[in-house]
């Protein structure tokens, strides 16, 4: 095997090893790219950047020791940059509400901060109350608005002053959050913002760059957009802005939890994973005020600074007492991957998920108005977060598979309404979407070979979402709820969360209902729910013979599948 092709094998190896999302044609030279550093930067301005750190708190770390060997090897500055999705991923943030993560991002001197669509997700006010105070960084943000005054909640861009006395460097920093954000945070937190949409983001960014474009040497992008097929739907990826939008001299980008260092036809989008998988650079030389190179380093083996380490163990301490503690065990491996995982198939954890909630509403009454076989379980995929290992389970296994603190909730819908939730949710299937419906009392199949029938664009609070409603059903079926026959005129109760319950990801039909009245809040916590169905009714063991592997109750068409079929007899 020749040295190239060896390096394109382990580069794969890589990418799947580590959940990467997005198509292979977005990653550029990946192995020569994550590399060691040579030893002199003299004369250069260094961005070390982050994305995605998902509750990965003790990384922060990471980041002042490595500012601090930049600059001893010659770096006129290093500037300290993360592109969002700090607010939730483990009990370390979850529990505080984000709070520590921008404690720690301050206690660690970050210089500029972006907002990813998980840093709404404890809604609008407590997100600004994180991000004031005395704080060391920046927040930008040049897509979202107050609806009271039209205003930006943040900046837009932020400038920074680099280099020497003799070669000054003036970098402006533009801050884009995924609209996406406007159906995957709960639309009762957000509901006095607009996040641009469709041609406005475009504008936005535009006139954010143009702003700073003249008075700049670099202008540099701080994106929370990814590049997600989902996302290109709707062209919200990074590589769909760099192509509307002109003056941008390079993305740091975050979302989809890419490891790239370029995208396709050369963009210059640089992307570090998750949870400090890697740590992005990006060299400016001072003298030619341009982007000199860009690669990734990986944490193996970095130094640590000693006080941002010392902080996040306390706090990792603190809420290891509480949540430490083992309430059951499990016989099996619960799938919490993304895909192939809870965004694109049926999963034994979704199952778990599912059957969970149902049985704590079957159980508490107030179903009554429906037979009880007409009462399913549906919850999206992409609040799946976490798998869970065989062994020991802790109540921090359960929050971290379920980070979210959403409530278990319940909608009244016929049939044909629940068609229209599955069908929307699957619009994409099968690249990953984190609407994909994982279910409890349906049998139904997907069929992934006929195309999606895009109708009109889901509202919201009066608002346009990301996503389309069909114009009719031609890639779901449903054949059985309980064992018996799907009935489309009959009416179920369908076991959720109160996010999708108020139209939250692909649900917008599930909204209309809820908001006529057509159901209520349990209030009950998802993952509180799921700690009493395993401790109670599975009496403290998950095991294999229930939950071994997926029941089965989703058959998928796939391409391959369908040529098979109609393949001719040899």
């Amino acid at each position: 095997m020749s040295k190239k092709l060896l390096a394109l094998v382990l580069a794969l190896a890589m990418l799947i090893a580590m959940g990467a999302t997005a198509s292979a044609s977005y990653y550029s030279d990946l192995l020569p790219a994550v590399r060691t550093m040579p030893g002199d930067f003299t004369g250069k301005t260094i961005i070390l950047h982050t994305n995605d750190v998902h509750g990965a708190i003790d990384g922060y770390a990471y980041m002042p020791a490595l500012r601090d060997k930049f600059k001893a090897m010659g770096a006129s500055d290093v500037i300290l940059v993360d592109a969002g999705d700090f607010s939730r991923g483990t009990t370390y943030v979850n529990v505080n509400k984000g709070a520590a993560a921008t404690e720690l991002m301050s206690l660690a001197g970050y210089d500029i901060v972006a907002l990813g669509n998980h840093d709404f997700d404890y809604g609008y006010a407590q997100l600004m109350e994180n991000l004031g105070g005395e704080k060391s960084f920046f927040p930008i943000c040049a897509d979202v608005t107050l609806d009271e005054t039209g205003e930006l909640i943040l900046p837009a861009s932020h400038t920074f002053f680099s280099g020497s006395d003799e070669n000054v460097l003036k970098i402006a920093f533009v801050g884009l959050t995924t609209p996406e954000t406007a159906t995957k945070v709960h639309p009762g937190l957000i509901q006095d913002i607009t996040f641009a949409a469709f041609d406005e983001l475009y504008k936005s960014a535009q006139a954010a760059v143009d702003a700073v474009r003249q008075d700049n040497d670099l202008v540099i992008g701080v994106f929370h957009m990814g590049v997600d097929v989902e996302s290109a739907v709707n062209g919200y990826r990074s590589v769909d802005v760099l192509d509307k939008v002109t003056g941008l001299d390079f993305v740091i980008d975050g979302h989809s939890h890419t490891v790239m260092t370029g995208a396709e036809d050369g963009k210059p989008v640089q992307s570090t994973g998750t949870q400090f998988a890697y740590i992005g650079v990006v060299v400016i030389d001072d003298a030619t005020k341009t982007v000199e190179d860009n690669f990734l380093l990986s944490t193996d083996g970095l130094a640590k600074d000693e006080t941002v380490a010392a902080r996040a163990q306390e706090i990792m301490d603190e809420i290891d007492a509480v949540y430490n503690n083992t309430f059951a065990t499990s016989e099996v491996q619960l799938n919490g991957e993304k895909a192939p995982g809870n965004r694109t198939e049926e999963t034994n954890l979704g199952d778990l998920v599912c059957d969970a909630m149902v049985w704590k509403v079957v159980k508490e009454g107030g179903v009554e108005q429906v037979e009880p076989n007409h009462v399913v379980g549906i919850t999206n995929g992409g609040g799946i977060r976490a798998t869970v290992e065989p062994g020991d389970i802790t109540m921090k296994d359960i929050n971290t598979v379920l980070p979210f603190g959403n409530t278990v909730a319940v909608i009244y819908v016929t049939g044909e309404e629940m068609l229209e939730a599955l069908e929307a949710s699957t619009f994409c299937t099968p690249d990953p979407i984190g609407g994909f419906p994982q279910t409890s009392g349906i049998v139904w199949t997907l069929d992934t070979t006929v195309e999606f029938d895009q109708g009109e664009v889901y509202t919201l609070n009066g608002k346009e979402t990301s996503y389309f409603a069909p114009a009719s059903i031609q890639r779901v079926r449903i054949e059985f709820v309980n064992g018996e026959p799907f009935d489309p005129a009959a009416t179920y109760a369908v076991v959720t969360n109160n996010f999708c319950a108020a139209g939250g990801d692909t649900y917008n039909v599930f909204n209309r209902a809820y908001s006529e009245g057509a159901g209520f809040d349990t209030g009950v916590p998802m993952d509180e729910a799921v700690v009493e169905y395993i401790s109670s009714e599975l009496e403290g063991t998950i095991k294999a013979d229930m939950y071994g592997a997926p029941r089965g109750t989703l058959s998928i068409v796939a391409a391959e599948a369908a040529e098979e079929e109609v393949a001719p007899a040899a």
